[in-house]
Formats: structure tokens, C-alpha cells, sequence
């Protein structure tokens, strides 16, 4: 296993713990994963299948950052309850994701 491999793992094991009709952040999951916030889009980039809840990753900001797929993403997230505002944004204090500590 690689260095890569080991920190996909990690990525990926904190991705899927994200409840439904919550959202984090990459940084968020960076930091538990201990890596960059970059990572963690590449690891959810060189997903073969949906069997991790990706669509539930967005941006500090509260904004899917995908370039393509962000209607996609944003039909998923509704479907699960969460809530965009009129400039396409996530309210964190209301879908934010608090990991137990």
C-alpha cells in the first residue's frame, strides 16, 4: 500500500461518515484525515463508483466546487433535505457536519 493509498483510505472512511442531509467541507475532512484539503478532492476524483457519499463534499464557503456535475450534486443533496440558498450556497450552521469528537 502506498502513502496515497493509506490517505485515500483515511479520506474515504471519514467521507462515508457524513450523515445524510449533512455536508463537510474539505478542509473539515482534511483535518481529520491529516492532509491537504487538495487530497481529499483527488481522492474523491479517482472514485470508481458511488459507494462513498461524495456529493456530500462542498467548500468553506458553502458552494459545490465541482466543475462539471454541480446539478448533479446539488439534486442529491436536495434529496437528502438540504437546503441552498438564492446564491447556491450551503448554510454550514444548519448542514454542517460536527464529527464526534
Amino acid at each position: 500500500m502506498t502513502d496515497s493509498d493509506s490517505t485515500y483510505t483515511r479520506i474515504y472512511t471519514f467521507v462515508r461518515k457524513i450523515p445524510p442531509g449533512q455536508v463537510a467541507t474539505y478542509g473539515q475532512i482534511a483535518r481529520l484525515a491529516d492532509c491537504g484539503a487538495r487530497q481529499v478532492g483527488y481522492a474523491l476524483a479517482a472514485l470508481k463508483d458511488d459507494s462513498i457519499p461524495w456529493f456530500r463534499m462542498i467548500n468553506a464557503k458553502g458552494e459545490i466546487s465541482l466543475p462539471r456535475g454541480k446539478e448533479l450534486q446539488r439534486a442529491l443533496l436536495e434529496q437528502e433535505g438540504v437546503r441552498f440558498d438564492e446564491s447556491g450556497k450551503v448554510n454550514l450552521k444548519d448542514f454542517g457536519w460536527e464529527p464526534p469528537l
